[in-house]
């Protein structure tokens, strides 16, 4: 369910928030394969389906910069803030990677609005993210994730 705040005053009592789970999403060899396509990385372990399968996780797996990536797409599910004029991301402040995504496997976020802090003419969020694997043991991403906000 994605919270909608309007403007930077009600973003800023979100702070420490559990945002709550976004909808799974499955990891196809087509998205793997595209990644790939657009960063370069052609490593075997993700686009090689036969060579991956006698590889150490039975079956491709995703890039863990893909995996990464669909931390936005994700997060939107999450957090709708209106009322501003600029969202960017602005970095992360630290990244894990404790699982691998095996293709077909359906991942989703569960986030939580760790920080909300003024920037000069807008806002800065941290915000805590699990990329889970579902069924999976381990997550596939731990992350904090930053972003601004400008009114």
């Amino acid at each position: 369910m994605t919270v909608t705040v309007n403007g930077l005053a009600e973003l800023k009592k979100l702070a420490g928030s559990d945002l709550g789970s976004s909808d799974w999403i499955e990891v196809t060899q087509d998205r793997i394969d595209t990644f790939a396509d657009a960063t370069g990385d052609h490593q075997w372990i993700h686009v090689d389906p036969e060579r991956a399968a006698a590889g150490p996780f039975g079956a491709p797996i995703a890039h863990g910069y893909l995996t990464l990536s669909l931390f936005i797409p994700l997060f939107t599910e999450l957090l709708d803030v209106q009322g501003v004029t600029t969202k960017v991301n602005y970095g992360l402040n630290k990244v894990r990677f404790p699982a691998p995504v095996k293709v077909g496997a359906r991942i989703r976020l569960a986030a939580r609005l760790a920080e909300v802090e003024d920037v000069p003419g807008g806002v800065q969020i941290a915000v805590d993210g699990t990329i889970e694997i579902e069924g999976g043991a381990k997550p596939a991403a731990v992350l904090q994730s930053l972003s601004r906000f400008y009114a």
